[in-house]
């Protein structure tokens, strides 16, 4: 056989070796990518190997691989039979490889007895350097080998080396630049190979190289001869299977090491080598080959990771990770020294952490004692692709922690995301997450509604059949009832009366046609023109069905008239009477001395079947009526919920407009994902005049992840009087929160008077979390209402759990109180406090959960609210025992709310007694809603409360100076009340005569006039009419109401008045007021002094104008309530009467600064003067343009004074208070 080698430069390698009777195979070893074979920088080598044996004119031919191949490669000869076939390493799959290569070995055959193989290696320049160990990574299968140092030749190479069995060969050489390596004499071979490349010969079967290698041209220097000479190639192969890691040396100084594992050999008769290359043998070549090279691997890692170990505890260092670059989509193994860390004397460590400043990816892993020396520990953690920065802290899993100092320990991720990328990712991810939980959510609510409207339909089909029975009931009673009068009535009655009426013919029946006969001359009719009939049946049963004119008799005389008539069907029994003209003409009637006329029918339906269809009939009317007055009240009922969604969107739209003097955006919604621009206008805030001006953001109440924005200069708009910037809101955000300042350090800041500028953004990922929210009172409407406190109490916390936060409210159990309007009221449960044993009840009032707390003392069984002489201990009993009650049941609210004097003591009581020893997360706000009443309570609370607020922002500043609360300005706030929208609703009024909106007020109101009038015996005429509402008391002014009473009535208008007086002598002064009104002005003047709800609610219908001429006045709730009425408010500017009353002449512009329209007459001077001013105004424009009156009625009851815009203000003064 002659067979002839190429070396050439390839991306694998070959070792090619020859054997005896030409039966061999070459195959190169696949391995991991970490072993990178024939790499170096020469030029090039080159061989030809020639060899040729007696015994090879029958050779086995290669089988074909794949399509890759280039062609069939030499195996050898078999004298016994011709076949092909092929062996291919794969890669094996190590650290998650999903793909299998496979790099077949073949050659051509030049001639029937030569092979020839080509192979190509580039070799480094000569320098002599040490050989060193490469560098494996057992985590990453990419890693490259070490290069080696220049003027270095090294080569390596994983040989695949067949001889009847399959060795793996690692080959490392090095080629010293100007240096011969000696040559190792192999003891097996016993002298060195030298062999002319032309010279090989075949000496007894064995394979005799003579190789001559010259010409090599090397990067930087060149490698001398190769010569092999006098060689034998099978025993080499022989003496190769012996040895591993052994260097074979050149005469040239190419030393290459290589690890052999023997496979057993098998000959043939002639002694030629055979190969198994079975699918058996190669699985198991392929497992040995890999087993080799893990454990290969793996003992480097050991020993990296132990030299690791060791510098850092030379270093003292605690903490290392292998490898030490960190690459996403990779594991690590972290080592963790506990003896150098606060953790060293616990038994168990844990690693908490998370990726990319703690936002994606959070893990808890336990550590276990790792094989190094000391104290080290370790754990693997999976590197998510996504990271570009792992964050982590070591812990005991209880309340010891090593986080680096407080800084936490962090580790980059290299070749990943970066940090922009990151967020673009996040952005997608979040709104992937959020289309995936909108698509879950509209599923869950398709469910939710399927499954309501399925509970619906039983419900449905339960009431109505209930219904059903009832109307069914019903009938059966009307129909008895009837039966009784009708069968009592036709044993009296006759078909005939001597000389007033007979009926002919004598005998008849339904449908019928009969002549009734009347003598005029017998009844009150003797002289009327025209003589009708008015007549029914069955005791009148429906109505008025008969109608006929009579005619004169001619038969019977000129005295008797007579008219035709039709018997109904179902009549029993004839009734009529007689009159001188048809229906709705008639004047003078003969009703048979108000018995009316009645005949029976002789020949009538069946009196049993009769009353059976009468009842059916009635059913199914009742049936009807029932069912109109359903759908009338779902009717009314969904447009009551569609104009309170409508009227709570304008509410939200002026409140972000509610500033636009100052800040706004574009766009008005913001929205999460998106840019916006947020204009501002510096005039009259505390940056006015400044040069510069930064925007400084935030997002989620400040607490998002991604922490404050960098402060931006703002620069002008195109409107010339405000300043913009333009931030981009993260996906995640539910709040944007900006204050401005100065400069980029800080400064002078407008922060909005501590409470920052916050705006909703709509569409994010994340809602806001709920607030928990307890009120602590005295009053609430409607079950313990005195005055307005407890109508803001209910209607607060309503609006507020309208929001989708969480309200409670505790309340004293009065005896006094209205336990009508509470529902599912039980005992709860019991606790002792202040030497007293307190019963904890439970009921809903108006949809809030209400806590009732009585204490067996008896304080609150006294028959009243206010009005005992030890009020202040018992109220501040129950404000002590209020918040005993959280505590002992482990009721952690948010905010904390008192009200008034009479719950002050919670704001010091809280802070002393109870914020350092169980509800440390609760913060106190505290409401003054009348500055009047407990000055000295009410200064205490303001001392301790972390934020306050009164009824009105006029009155805030009205009582800023008083000593109670100029030192605590800073934390005070005016918020002004609303009403409540369920009560007061002109659409929903059953105390008015025709419900209206804002489409139809004229009608309304004209309607509810003119009931109003009728009731207090008024003159039913179009005047202009004065209602006044009030408390009859100095603040008040009852001197500006009398005058307003005479200065009406001279303008020819009408006034009502209802109140009374808590004072005696200003009750009677009133009552001798109305005395002389009466009879003075009886048909223009009525005053009503009471208190009469339903009447109330009449004259806020009815009249064109409310009169509120308060001295002082808090909020005020009389024109607020006015305006949903359509009532025009005629007040004076104090209080909260400013706040919410703009004159129609006066207070355009300030209405538009708040988002509104002028909506009424005001004055200024608590005098009669200034009375005038205003009244006069108001009347002049009722008289002289009334659609323009009109036109003013619809504005205001558009314009919303419900809570929906106090509520969003107080859930930011809420959240203010928690931030303090």
């Amino acid at each position: 056989m002659e067979l002839s080698l190429q070396l050439r430069r390839l991306p694998s390698y070959k070792v090619v070796l020859p054997q005896t009777s030409g039966c061999f195979k070459i195959k190169p070893f696949m391995g991991s990518r970490q072993f990178i074979p024939w790499q170096c920088r020469a030029n090039g080598l080159s061989a030809r190997i020639t060899a040729s044996a007696s015994d090879s004119s029958k050779r086995r031919p290669r089988k074909s691989s794949n399509s890759g191949s280039k062609g069939p490669a030499p195996k050898g000869s078999n004298p016994k039979s011709q076949g092909e076939s092929i062996m291919q390493k794969r890669k094996p799959k190590i650290n998650g490889d999903k793909e299998e290569s496979s790099v077949p070995v073949s050659a051509e055959s030049a001639e029937s007895n030569n092979v020839e193989v080509e192979s190509k290696v580039a070799l480094e320049d000569e320098s002599s350097t040490p050989k060193r160990k490469p560098k494996i990574n057992c985590y990453k299968e990419d890693s490259l080998i070490e290069s080696a140092e220049p003027n270095n030749i090294e080569i390596e190479s994983m040989v695949a080396l067949e001889e009847g069995s399959i060795t793996e060969v690692y080959q490392k050489s090095t080629v010293d630049e100007g240096q011969e390596e000696a040559k190792e004499e192999l003891p097996s071979v016993g002298k060195e190979l030298d062999a002319d490349i032309n010279n090989s010969k075949v000496v007894n079967g064995t394979i005799q190289l003579d190789v001559a290698i010259s010409n090599l041209d090397v990067v930087n220097g060149s490698v001398g001869n190769l010569n092999v000479v006098n060689g034998s190639a099978s025993k080499i192969l022989e003496d190769v299977a012996e040895l591993e890691k052994k260097e074979i040396a050149s005469e040239n100084g190419v030393s290459i090491p290589i690890d052999v594992i023997s496979e057993e050999k098998q000959t043939d008769d002639n002694g030629a080598v055979k190969i198994e290359s079975d699918e058996t043998n190669e699985e198991r070549v392929e497992d040995n080959s890999l087993q080799l090279k893990l454990e290969m691997e793996a003992n480097l890692c050991k020993q990296e990771i132990e030299g690791l170990a060791e510098e850092k505890v030379s270093s003292g260092d605690r903490l290392f990770v292998y490898p030490q670059i960190l690459k996403p989509g990779e594991d690590i193994e972290v080592f963790f020294n506990r003896s150098f860390s606060p953790l060293k004397d616990e038994p168990d460590v844990l690693i908490e952490g998370s990726f990319n400043h703690w936002r994606w990816r959070s893990f808890t892993t336990r550590l276990n004692k790792s094989h190094l020396r000391g104290d080290w520990w370790s754990c693997v953690i999976s590197v998510p692709k996504e990271a570009y920065k792992m964050d982590f802290v070591f812990c005991n899993g209880k309340n010891t922690y090593d986080n680096n100092g407080k800084n936490d320990f962090c580790i980059p991720v290299e070749g990943g995301m970066d940090e922009i990328a990151f967020e673009d990712f996040l952005v997608e991810e979040n709104r992937r997450k959020q289309e995936q939980l909108e698509e879950e959510k509209t599923e869950k609510q398709r469910q939710e509604e399927e499954k309501r409207r399925v509970e619906i339909g039983k419900r449905r089909i339960e009431v109505e059949k209930a219904a059903s029975e009832e109307d069914r009931s019903q009938a059966r009673t009307e129909t008895e009832k009837k039966r009784e009068i009708l069968q009592q009535l036709m044993k009296n009655e006759a078909r005939s009366i001597d000389n007033i009426f007979f009926i002919e013919p004598n005998e008849f029946k339904g449908a019928d046609n009969v002549k009734i006969h009347y003598r005029r001359s017998s009844g009150p009719l003797a002289h009327a023109n025209e003589l009708w009939i008015h007549g029914g049946h069955n005791n009148w049963n429906d109505g008025l069905t008969i109608a006929e004119k009579l005619v004169r008799s001619e038969k019977e005389g000129d005295d008797w008239w007579y008219a035709e008539v039709v018997i109904p069907d179902q009549a029993l029994v004839l009734d009529w009477v007689f009159a001188d003209g048809p229906p709705a003409a008639a004047t003078i009637y003969d009703n048979n001395k108000r018995q009316d006329f009645h005949a029976t029918v002789p020949k009538a339906v069946s009196e049993e079947r009769y009353w059976v269809e009468e009842e059916q009939r009635i059913f199914r009317k009742l049936q009807k009526e029932r069912k109109l007055r359903e759908e009338t009240i779902r009717a009314k009922a969904e447009k009551t919920e569609k104009m309170k969604a409508k009227l709570k969107e304008r509410t939200l739209k002026r409140f972000l407009l509610s500033q636009k003097n100052v800040v706004y955006t574009e766009p008005l919604d913001v929205q999460a994902g998106r840019t916006v621009t947020v204009f501002y206008n510096p005039a009259d805030t505390v940056l006015d005049g400044k040069p510069e001006v930064w925007f400084r953001c935030s997002f989620n109440r400040w607490i998002h992840n991604m922490g404050s924005l960098p402060p931006q200069r703002m620069f002008p708009a195109d409107n010339g009087s405000h300043l913009k910037a333009t931030v981009k809101v993260p996906i995640d955000a539910y709040r944007m929160d900006f204050v401005f300042s100065e400069r980029e350090d800080g400064g002078i800041f407008d922060n909005k008077g501590r409470m920052d500028y916050h705006l909703p953004v709509f569409g994010g990922t994340v809602k806001e979390p709920p607030l928990h929210v307890v009120h602590i009172a005295v009053e609430m409407a409607p079950i313990a209402k005195v005055g307005g406190l407890g109508d803001v109490v209910t209607s607060l916390s309503r609006a507020v759990q309208d929001l989708n936060h969480k309200v409670h409210i505790i309340l004293p159990k009065f005896d006094c109180l209205n336990l009508n309007h509470v529902t599912d009221l039980h005992h709860q449960r019991s606790y002792s406090w202040g030497g007293t044993e307190i019963k904890v009840w439970f009921g809903e009032v108006k949809g809030l959960s209400v806590y009732f707390l009585e204490p067996l003392n008896g304080f609150f069984s006294k028959g009243c609210v206010y009005g005992c002489g030890n009020d202040a201990q018992r109220f501040g009993f129950f404000c002590h025992a209020a918040l005993e009650f959280l505590q002992q049941g482990e009721i952690h609210p948010d905010i904390i709310h008192g009200h008034d004097w009479s719950s002050a003591p919670v704001a010091w009581l809280f802070k002393d007694h109870y914020m350092h020893y169980g509800l440390c997360k609760s913060r106190v706000v505290f409401t003054i809603h009348n500055l009047e009443f407990g000055a000295h309570f009410i200064a205490k609370a303001m001392a301790y409360a972390d934020k306050a607020t009164t009824v009105s922002h006029s009155y805030a500043k009205e009582i800023a100076g008083n000593p109670a609360i100029s030192p605590h300005f800073h934390k005070f706030h005016g918020i002004l009340n609303g009403i409540d929208l369920d009560i007061w609703d002109p659409y929903n009024d059953e105390f008015i005569p025709m419900s209206y909106t804002s489409e139809n007020v004229v009608e309304g109101k004209r309607a509810a006039k003119e009931a109003l009038q009728q009731r207090l015996g008024l003159e039913k005429s179009d005047l202009p009419l004065v209602g006044i509402i009030t408390r009859l008391t100095h603040q008040k002014g009852i001197h500006l109401m009398k005058h307003a009473i005479s200065r009406t009535l001279e303008r020819n208008g009408q006034v009502v008045l209802l109140g009374s007086a808590p004072d005696p002598s200003i009750q009677n002064d009133f009552v001798n007021l109305a005395n002389k009104l009466h009879s003075s002005h009886g048909d223009r003047a009525r005053l009503q002094l009471t208190y009469d709800e339903p009447l109330s609610h009449l004259i806020y219908a009815g009249s064109d104008f409310i009169l509120v001429p308060s001295i002082f006045e808090p909020c005020g709730l009389t024109q607020l309530t006015a305006m949903r009425y359509g009532s025009i408010p005629v007040v004076r500017k104090t209080g909260g009467l400013y706040d919410t009353v703009f004159d129609v002449d006066n207070d355009k512009a300030r209405a538009e600064a708040h988002g509104l329209e002028t909506n009424g007459f005001t004055f200024d001077r608590a005098d009669c003067g200034g009375v005038d001013y205003a009244l006069n105004r108001a009347i002049m424009a009722w008289y002289n343009d009334r659609d323009w009156f009109n036109s003013l009625c619809t504005r205001v009851m558009e314009q919303d004074w419900s809570w929906n815009r106090p509520a969003l203000d107080y859930i930011e003064l809420y959240h203010a208070a928690k931030k303090h």
